[in-house]
């Protein structure tokens, strides 16, 4: 996006403490779009004519930022979720037992794929996806596409051979033009076996004994 020859400086999309959405918050989100609408229409007025912005990256950025603000509210109901099922005691946490959550980078490798999701990196031009063992040594790497947000992996080693059962802890290393940018944490799904009190605390049991914080949840859906 070229910068307008107007002097509005980019808007600050988003403002507030991450929580449950409120009337505040739904007017920021609505300011937001409307002040990103107002730069596209000056920036549209003090294009060069000779040489315009081509309509198609308009249509980007608003997607991009329609994209960006669904997320939020979509988290901060999660996050509203999350707390009113935390708050309410191992009686309310006993509803998520059976449903699948993306939690933590570590699941339980039984033989079925396992279904993760990592960050979209819109400049990488290669992604490697570490799956280490627990005792926290490499098991396979897979070449994965440079973008997009979900990924697979369905227990096959380097060798070709199928990894024992047990759990795996995952993670991404995002490069460009053959250099690491950044290593990113992969979030699995593992279904939820058991609501339990540890030491005070209310915590969830996946698949594999592994134990998470309900704040640790990010996604919540039904098996089926």
């Amino acid at each position: 996006m070229k910068t307008p020859s107007a002097t509005a400086q980019s808007p600050q999309l988003f403002s507030g403490q991450s929580g449950a959405p409120n009337t505040t918050e739904a007017s920021a989100l609505s300011s937001d779009f409307e002040t990103f609408l107002k730069m596209l229409t000056v920036q549209l007025e003090n294009q060069d004519p000779l040489n315009p912005v081509d309509s198609a990256d308009y249509a980007v950025q608003l997607a991009t930022f329609s994209s960006v603000e669904q997320q939020v509210l979509t988290n901060d109901l999660l996050t509203s979720l999350t707390t009113t099922m935390a708050g309410g005691g191992i009686g309310a946490l006993g509803q998520w037992v059976g449903m699948d959550v993306r939690a933590g980078d570590t699941a339980h490798f039984k033989g079925d794929p396992i279904e993760l999701a990592t960050q979209q990196h819109q400049d990488a031009d290669q992604r490697i996806l570490v799956i280490r063992d627990e005792l926290g040594q490499i098991a396979t790497r897979v070449n994965v596409a440079a973008s997009g947000t979900d990924l697979t992996w369905d227990g096959t080693l380097s060798n070709g051979s199928i990894a024992p059962s047990g759990p795996y802890t995952f993670s991404v290393e995002v490069f460009k033009d053959g250099t690491l940018q950044s290593t990113d944490t992969v979030a699995p799904y593992s279904r939820v076996r058991e609501a339990i009190i540890e030491n005070g605390e209310t915590k969830l049991l996946l698949e594999g004994d592994i134990l998470v914080h309900p704040s640790e949840v990010s996604a919540l859906r039904s098996p089926d």
